[in-house]
């Protein structure tokens, strides 16, 4: 080739260098700079829309049933959703952004000889695509900023809201006392929180409390939205033993449960004097306008039944071996009396061992105790009786053939290993078949001067009567028939339970006939059920969305800022 000419074409190439990286470089590449930022940003917003808009529990960044209930948006989702977009959308802008640099490299460098004079252009492009990984990188570590913040300060809030709940569910739970155990046999546990049963599924929850799963409502897998705390409703769902799966009474958590055990030997009158006592209570709470019932209706109806036989003369059936299930009543008088009474009536025989005593686990729970006591039963009363009074005894009732002083006795030696030491805040003892008593010469006393504790005493049970002086902040005597007047009977008891005031402030005293006016008591009225409220099957819970659109209002608000800020920039650069 002619010297000249190669001295022109490169004449040519420079002038083009020139006007290209001059004119051409300085124009191009912050413009392709932009249109590359703009895409990156675009992609990465429709992804966001795509993954944070959706109110499925398909979709971009899928959200898997739970076993049991839903956690907290912003204990895990939050991240998920953000690694969802972010693993889609850096590939593909990567992809995206490689597949034009080659195509580029293609059609300018390598089209032919003029690809030498398009360089400048090439390189402008190619480096304008190149740089915006820098405002691209930095975009996503400010959303990944966003992401910390948003899941920071929901956190915070939630953290705040978990706190106070569980606060005032504390000082509730304490102000009330409320004491939480199970009445079923073989477990008699106590509960530090039930589970509870979703009325819409059915699902078990163990931990439905302020936490992971929500302060104020935890979802259930079904969608259905569940009160963390009794305050807020939470009573009303069913509840559970956590150990042995029984049904609960259904005010459990809002009211305290109060184990009362009849303590007493084969034949010593606990069943007996139990209906008493529950017909004194209920005549109390008619008297007062107050409520009596069972939880449960086979209590109830064994109760009618003991009360018809009580009017044909007749006894109650002797207890059955097996451990007994508590017959829960649930009291709720005017003002704050409110109790769940568990009446624990085993048979005597359950307190004749060492062995079969220590069955009976819900002795650990209780700060009362009740001690029916067959006067029969003392041997110095029964070597006391003629054998005209004997006949008498044995027409009236039968007796026991345990000394009470031995079931006591087992059943104090029981508590001295088990938490308190057995200490018992408040101890009865009630010394059944006072009328026949009353009838024998040994008993005849007692008619003028019913100093039970000081009879007892005289009779061979003055060590045990100091022994509960000991263990009991507080003893009462009572004696007890089947004529004994219902309002002697809910004092005592009242005191027992710390449930009602004596019955000398009752207005008009309650009496036998007073508990026929009340009527037989039934069970508890059913309480407002939880309403089955929450989002459809296959869709995100509340939380979620309400989350997800948070997260994807900032998401706009910083692409509205950074093109903003870049079409502020590039007026700034090119003022005209």
């Amino acid at each position: 080739m002619h010297p000249l000419l190669v001295l022109l074409l490169i004449a040519v190439w420079l002038g083009a260098m020139y006007v290209g990286f001059i004119v051409v470089f300085p124009v191009l590449f912050p413009a392709t700079l932009v249109v590359a930022g703009a895409a990156a940003l675009g992609l990465y917003y429709l992804h966001a829309c795509r993954t944070l808009a959706p109110s499925t529990l398909a979709g971009p960044s899928p959200v898997e049933p739970p076993p049991v209930a839903y956690r907290h948006y912003l204990l895990g989702q939050v991240w998920r959703d953000w690694w969802a977009i972010t693993r889609t959308v850096v590939p593909r802008v990567w992809t995206t952004a490689s597949a034009i640099v080659v195509r580029l490299t293609r059609t300018l460098l390598l089209g032919g000889l003029w690809g030498y004079f398009a360089f400048p252009i090439w390189l402008a492009l190619c480096a304008g695509i190149a740089t915006a990984a820098v405002p691209a990188g930095v975009f996503v570590l400010a959303l990944t900023v966003l992401y910390g913040l948003v899941a920071a300060v929901g956190l915070a809030a939630w953290l705040g809201c978990v706190l106070v709940l569980a606060a005032v569910e504390r000082v509730f739970m304490a102000y009330g006392r409320i004491l939480q155990t199970c009445p079923h046999p073989f477990c008699y546990e106590r509960i530090g929180l039930p589970e509870y049963a979703c009325p819409g599924c059915g699902a078990r929850h163990r931990g439905l409390t302020p936490g992971a799963g929500g302060a104020f409502r935890h979802v259930c897998r079904c969608g259905a939205r569940l009160p963390t705390t009794v305050p807020l409703g939470r009573f009303r769902l069913a509840a559970y033993c956590p150990h042995c799966g029984g049904r609960l009474p259904e005010r459990i958590g809002r009211v305290r449960v109060e184990p009362l055990p009849f303590v007493g030997g084969p034949a010593a009158g606990k069943t007996t004097f139990m209906v008493l006592g529950i017909r004194a209570l209920h005549a109390h709470a008619h008297a007062v306008d107050g409520r009596l019932s069972f939880v449960e209706r086979r209590h109830a109806q064994a109760y009618a039944g003991a009360i018809e036989e009580f009017q044909r003369g007749g006894r109650p059936a002797k207890t059955g071996p097996e451990l007994p299930l508590a017959t829960m009543v649930d009291v709720e008088l005017p003002g704050r009396a409110r109790r769940i009474l568990y009446l624990f009536d085993p048979a005597g025989e359950h307190y004749t061992g060492a062995t079969e005593v220590e069955s009976l686990r819900y002795l650990d729970h209780g700060e009362a105790l009740l001690f029916v006591l067959d006067p029969f039963a003392l041997p110095q009363v029964r070597r006391a009786l003629t054998a005209d009074e004997r006949r008498l005894v044995e027409a009236g009732a039968a007796s026991s053939e345990e000394d009470p002083a031995d079931t006591l006795q087992r059943v104090l030696n029981e508590l001295r290993s088990r938490p308190g030491q057995g200490r018992q805040k408040r101890v009865a003892v009630v010394v059944t078949k006072i009328d026949l008593l009353a009838r024998t010469e040994i008993g005849r006393g007692l008619r003028d001067d019913p100093d039970l504790r000081g009879w007892l005493g005289r009779v061979g049970l003055g060590n045990t009567v100091r022994t509960l002086d000991q263990v009991a902040g507080e003893v009462r005597y009572l004696g007890s028939g089947l004529a004994t007047a219902p309002a002697e009977v809910a004092d005592l008891l009242g005191w027992l339970t710390g449930l009602v005031p004596p019955a000398a402030n009752v207005e008009g005293p309650a009496t036998a006939s007073g508990a026929e006016e009340g009527g037989v008591p039934g069970t508890a009225p059913p309480r407002a059920p939880w309403p089955v409220r929450g989002r459809a099957d296959g869709r995100v819970p509340v939380g979620y969305q309400v989350g997800r659109w948070a997260v994807l209002a900032g998401v706009s608000a910083l692409t509205v800022a950074a093109v903003a800020g870049a079409l502020l920039a590039a007026a700034e650069r090119f003022p005209y």
